[in-house]
C-alpha cells in the first residue's frame, strides 16, 4: 500500500490531489528503527477470555446441578443463628450472589468496551474503508442501543453480538439477587438417640404401683379427656428413648424399638340375665361359652349405679393365679321407669412384644403409630420364663398380709370397671343409650381397658437401660432453597454468555491479525502519531464538525500502511457521490458551504486564521 515516493515538501500526495503526505519519510520499523512490541490489552487476551468464558459455562452447568440438589435434598442447610447479626437473612441471601456475578457482569462489559474501541482500526486494518466506517467511527461515545443499531448498519457483527452480550449481563445481578431463598421446611434427618429402657419384668410388680398408677392415669383420662401419656399408643407400649440435644421446632423422631402389644380380647355374653330375687338381691348371668359362665349378686339398694370386676376362675386353667386370670367386668343401673338393666364383658388379657417403627412427638411427647417390623427374636422374663408372655390382668391380684398393697389392690379393683362406667355416663344420652346399645359396654371396656394394661406395661414390662439406637429426626429448621425460574434463567445466561462471548473474541483476535498498534489508541498522542504524516488532516478545519469532515473526506478511503502502521488515505477516483453520507451520529452530508472551507480545493488547506483575518497586502 505504501509507495516509495522521494521526500519533496512541497510534492502533492500521490494518493491524492487535495493533500500533500510524507508517511513514505517514516523510517521502517524493524530495519531503520527498532520495532516495538504489539500492544494487546489484558482483557483481549485470548487465554484470559477463554478462562472467564469457561468459567461462566462451568457456572451455568453448576448451578443446574445445584438446582437439582436443592429440590432432591430439600434444600441446603444453614446456620440456625445469623452469622452476620448486622444483617438479615434476606439481606445476605441476595447481597452475596450479587456481588459474585459483578466482577463476571464487569469484565465482560470492559470486554466489549475494548472491542468497541478497536474496531475503527480493525476496519482500517481490514483496507478501502470509507470515513463514516473508520475514522469518523466510535462507538465509544453511544450508548450501547446506538452502537446496537451503528454496528448493524456498518456490518459489525461481532460488535452487535458483543454488545448484546454485554446488555444481557446486567441482567446477571437482579437473577442472582432472587435466585435463593431460606424457607422453614419440615425436613427428615439421619440422627441417634438413646433408648432409656429394654423388654424386662420389673421386679416390683408386687407391690402394684404400677398397675396404681395406671388406674389413676386411665380414670383421669375418662374425667379430663386425656391422650395417651409419652410412648403409649392405644394397644402398644414402646420403650422410651430420648431426643438428641438441642432446640428443635415441631420435630418428630422416628425409631426402630421394642414395643408390648396389649390385646384385652374381650367379648359380651352370648346370653345373658337380670333376675330380681328380692327388694335386696338382684342376680346378674352370664354365659360366654358353654364352659364359661358366672353369675353376680348385688343389693339394688346400694345405688342405682354399680359396676365391678371379679376373676374368671371358671374360664381359667385351674393353674392360673388370680393375676394372669381372665376377668368378668359387671354393670347394673337401674332406670328411670324402675327397669333393672345389667351387662357383662368378658376379657383375657394378652401380650405379645415386636420390634416395631414408630415415632415421637418433640413437643408433646405423644407416641404414633407403632409398625411391625418383626417379632421379639429375643428370650428374657418376659418372653421365657417365667412370664412366658402371659399378661397380667391388672385388676384382680393374689391377696396380700400387707395393708398397704391390699388397699391399692382394692383401689384398682374399682378404679377401672368405675372409670368405665363413667365413660359410658359420659355419652350424651347418659348409661342408658350405652346399655341399649348390644356393643355399648363392650366398647366403652374396650377403651379403658386398653388404656389401663398399656400404661402399666410401661413399667412392669420395661427395665432400665441406655442404649444408642438409630433414629430419623424431622422438624422444621430453615433450608436454603434455589429458586426454580431464576437458576434457570441465570443458567442459560451464564452458558449462553460464555460461549458467545468465547467465540466473539476468537474471531475478533482472528480479525486483529493485520493490525500492529504499540500504544493504547484512545490518547491524542496515539492519535497524532498515526494520522502526522498522512496528510488528509489539511483538508479538516479544528471546528470542523462531524458532518463538515464527513463531506470533506468524501471519496477518501482510509486504511493502515502495511509498512509503517500509520493511517492512510487514498483518493477513490471512481466515487464521484458516495452512498455512505450518513455519519455515526446521523448527520446528512448536505449542508451550504461558507467562506470556501468546506471545499475540497487547495483553499481548504488555509488555516482558520488566514481565512478569517487575512493579512494586508
Amino acid at each position: 500500500m505504501s509507495r516509495s515516493v522521494t521526500p519533496m515538501s512541497d510534492t502533492v500526495s500521490p494518493r491524492s490531489q487535495r493533500f500533500r503526505d510524507s508517511v513514505h519519510n517514516i523510517p521502517t520499523p524493524g530495519t531503520d528503527v527498532h520495532r516495538p512490541k504489539r500492544y494487546e490489552p489484558l482483557v483481549l487476551n485470548i487465554y484470559i477470555v477463554g478462562t472467564i468464558a469457561l468459567l461462566m459455562i462451568c457456572l451455568g452447568i453448576a448451578l443446574e446441578i445445584a438446582l437439582r440438589l436443592s429440590g432432591r435434598s430439600n434444600g441446603f442447610p444453614v446456620p440456625e443463628k445469623n452469622v452476620f447479626a448486622f444483617a438479615s437473612t434476606q439481606t445476605l441471601t441476595s447481597f452475596f450472589p450479587s456481588l459474585l456475578v459483578i466482577p463476571l457482569a464487569y469484565f465482560w462489559a470492559v470486554a466489549d468496551w475494548m472491542l468497541r474501541w478497536y474496531q475503527p482500526y480493525v476496519t482500517l486494518s481490514e483496507g478501502n474503508a470509507p470515513a463514516a466506517r473508520s475514522i469518523l467511527l466510535d462507538y465509544i461515545a453511544l450508548n450501547r442501543l446506538y452502537t446496537l443499531y451503528y454496528s448493524l448498519k456498518h456490518r459489525h457483527w461481532l460488535i452487535n453480538v458483543s454488545t448484546l452480550t454485554a446488555l444481557s449481563a446486567i441482567f446477571m445481578q437482579p437473577l442472582a439477587a432472587s435466585l435463593f431463598q431460606v424457607q422453614q421446611v419440615s425436613y427428615t434427618a439421619a440422627a441417634t438417640a438413646t433408648s432409656t429402657r429394654s423388654i424386662g419384668l420389673s421386679p416390683t410388680i408386687s407391690q402394684l404401683t404400677a398397675f396404681l398408677a395406671s388406674a389413676g392415669y386411665a380414670d383421669a383420662a375418662v374425667y379430663t379427656n386425656l391422650q395417651d401419656p409419652p410412648f403409649v399408643h392405644g394397644a402398644w407400649s414402646a420403650a422410651p428413648f430420648t431426643a438428641p440435644a438441642g432446640s428443635i421446632l415441631n420435630g418428630t423422631l422416628a425409631v426402630n424399638t421394642t414395643a408390648v402389644q396389649t390385646h384385652v380380647n374381650c367379648i359380651k355374653p352370648t346370653s345373658f340375665t337380670t333376675t330380681n330375687l328380692t327388694n335386696s338381691s338382684v342376680v346378674l348371668s352370664a354365659t360366654f361359652s358353654p364352659s364359661c359362665n358366672a353369675t353376680l349378686s348385688l343389693n339394688p339398694n346400694d345405688g342405682p349405679d354399680q359396676f365391678s370386676v371379679t376373676a374368671a376362675s371358671t374360664c381359667a386353667p385351674s393353674y392360673h393365679d388370680q393375676n394372669f386370670q381372665p376377668v368378668f367386668f359387671w354393670y347394673y343401673h337401674l332406670s328411670d321407669n324402675g327397669d333393672a338393666l345389667g351387662a357383662a364383658v368378658f376379657c383375657q388379657p394378652s401380650i405379645a412384644v415386636f420390634v416395631v417403627s414408630t415415632t415421637m412427638d418433640l413437643d408433646d411427647g405423644s407416641m404414633g403409630d407403632c409398625i411391625i417390623v418383626e417379632p421379639f427374636q429375643y428370650t428374657n422374663n418376659v418372653t421365657g420364663s417365667p412370664l412366658n408372655s402371659e399378661a397380667y390382668n391388672g385388676v384382680v391380684f393374689d391377696g396380700s398380709n400387707n395393708s398397704y398393697i391390699a388397699a391399692r389392690a382394692l383401689a384398682i379393683n374399682s378404679g377401672i370397671p368405675g372409670a368405665i362406667y363413667r365413660f359410658a355416663s359420659q355419652q350424651p344420652d347418659g348409661p342408658q343409650s350405652v346399655f341399649d346399645d348390644p356393643n355399648g359396654f363392650l366398647n366403652a371396656t374396650n377403651k379403658v381397658y386398653t388404656q389401663h394394661l398399656s400404661i402399666a406395661a410401661q413399667t412392669i414390662y420395661f427395665l432400665p437401660d441406655n442404649t444408642t439406637i438409630s433414629a430419623e429426626l424431622t422438624s422444621n429448621i430453615q433450608r436454603l432453597f434455589i429458586e426454580t425460574l431464576p437458576a434457570h434463567l441465570l443458567s442459560v445466561l451464564f452458558i449462553c454468555i460464555g460461549i458467545a462471548c468465547l467465540i466473539i473474541h476468537i474471531l475478533h483476535k482472528r480479525s486483529r491479525r493485520n493490525l500492529w498498534l504499540t500504544s493504547p489508541p484512545g490518547s491524542i498522542a496515539a492519535i497524532v502519531s498515526l494520522t502526522s504524516r498522512s496528510g488528509f488532516g489539511e483538508l479538516l478545519l479544528p471546528y470542523d464538525d462531524e458532518t463538515r469532515m464527513n463531506r470533506k473526506l468524501k471519496g477518501l478511503t482510509f486504511c493502515l500502511d502495511k509498512r509503517t502502521g500509520a493511517i492512510v488515505a487514498e483518493e477513490d477516483f471512481g466515487v464521484i457521490d458516495t452512498s455512505d453520507s450518513t455519519t455515526l451520529l446521523g448527520s446528512k452530508g448536505g449542508y451550504s458551504a461558507m467562506l470556501g472551507v468546506d471545499s475540497p480545493s487547495p483553499l481548504s488547506r488555509t488555516s482558520f486564521k488566514d481565512k478569517v483575518e487575512p493579512e494586508n497586502p
